[in-house]
Formats: C-alpha cells, structure tokens, sequence
C-alpha cells in the first residue's frame, strides 16, 4: 500500500496532530508499505540542528523507527519546512525527493508535488520561494544563532498568517494554466499535491486527455487524512485521534 500525506504542520501548538501522526506511522510501519510526505510536515523548520527541540525530536523518532520496521518514506519539502536536510534524512532514515518527483508503480503513474510552486498569481510569495530556496540565501540563514533563526522564522510565520488573510482566494491556489502546463509536461500523469488546504479531486482535458488532480487535506488537532493507493484505485481515509 502506498500512502500519500501533506501539511501535517507539526509544532509544540499540535500535540493532537502529533499523536495522529505517531499513531498513523505505528499502524502502516512494516515491509512493503511507502508513505510520501509532500510537504509541510512540519510548521517550521529553522534547521537539522534543531531536532530535538518540543515538537520535532518525538516525531523524528516515530519516523526511524517506522523506517527501521520496513516503512519506506519519503518527504518532498514545503514552503514551512524547507530547510529539513541530510542530517535529518539519516537521523530518521527517509529519502528526501525533488519537487516536483514523478512516481512509476506496475499499474500507474503519478507526479508529486506540495504545490505552491504552481500557485503562480501569488508573485510575492513566488519571489519569496525563489528567496528562501537559493542556496546562498540557505546557508546564510543556517550561520545564524539557533534563537534568531527561531526569531526570524517566528516573524515570517505571523507575516505569513497575517499576509493570507488581505489575499483572494485565486492568489492562494494553483494557476489553471500553469497547472495544465504542469500536467502536460509530465505526460498527463495523475497529480498529487497539498498546499492548499483545499482537498478535492479535479479532472483536468489536457490536450484532450482526461487528468485526475489529488489535492491532500490539511492534519488538525482531532483529524489527519491519508490518500491510499492500492494498486487499483485511490481512496482517501481519514484518521481521528
């Protein structure tokens, strides 16, 4: 079985969320199982030498021990969580994977994404990303002292919060064009993605073929979801705490 998650935003403010999570890697933690995290797994992330802050070092151990009884996983970053690196990576023994990654089974094909980078009207937030994903912009960030990392990704997060609010709805979610450009380019391969707290399924006529888009739902304190795939068809499932 191949489970499927996104914007789980886990931080010391979400315990329910966290024991959703725990739970939810114990249940599928065995061999042949794989879960792809696409994104935001984590409210923020100021750097790998932060794992053992509130928050983060129950969740990276739940995640190692899922991956050491068999669970393969699997995490594409998001725009909250993109700073996670190769010390985490080992720490819980999960592959981290381009955005976006295209997934070949026997049966199907798909492409995996967090989204946002298809969210094209929003031009600050796309300068942002270009921002915050460049490399020297990177290690510039992970120089400073742990606290002012905390400070700063703090302030960004209430910009962030602060920022949606004032926004159209458009501006927060995929642009249609840039999206069926996406679908072309990537042989009209169904298409998963978070992001957008808005979870639906979507058809898309791209060129005259018909494209399923999966949007992930959003975790809450009493409430995660997972979309399955079980070699024939996908299905969601909701999980409660």
């Amino acid at each position: 079985m191949i489970h499927f998650i996104s914007d789980l935003h886990l931080s010391p403010r979400t315990p329910g969320a966290a024991r959703i999570f725990r739970r939810f890697l114990a249940d599928i933690a065995r061999p042949g199982n794989s879960l792809y995290i696409l994104g935001d797994c984590f409210e923020t992330w100021v750097g790998d030498d932060d794992m053992d802050a509130p928050g983060h070092r129950d969740i990276v151990a739940a995640l190692a021990e899922a991956s050491a009884a068999g669970l393969a996983i699997f995490l594409l970053h998001g725009n909250r969580d993109f700073l996670l690196g190769p010390d985490f990576a080992l720490a819980t023994g999960l592959t981290l994977l381009p955005d976006p990654y295209v997934l070949s089974t026997p049966e199907w094909q798909f492409v995996l994404s967090h989204g946002d980078a298809l969210c094209t009207d929003d031009i600050s937030y796309q300068h942002f990303r270009a921002q915050t994903r460049n490399p020297d912009w990177q290690a510039a960030f992970l120089a400073r002292p742990l606290a002012e990392r905390h400070a700063i990704a703090e302030h960004l997060r209430q910009q962030s919060e602060a920022a949606k609010s004032e926004k159209s709805a458009y501006l927060m979610d995929l642009n249609p064009g840039a999206t069926d450009d996406f679908l072309r380019l990537h042989g009209y391969a169904t298409f998963i993605h978070g992001h957008t707290h808005r979870p639906a399924t979507h058809d898309h006529i791209v060129d005259g073929i018909h494209v399923e888009r999966w949007v992930l739902a959003d975790w809450h304190e009493t409430q995660g979801e997972t979309l399955r795939w079980n070699g024939v068809s996908l299905e969601r499932q909701a999980l409660y705490a």
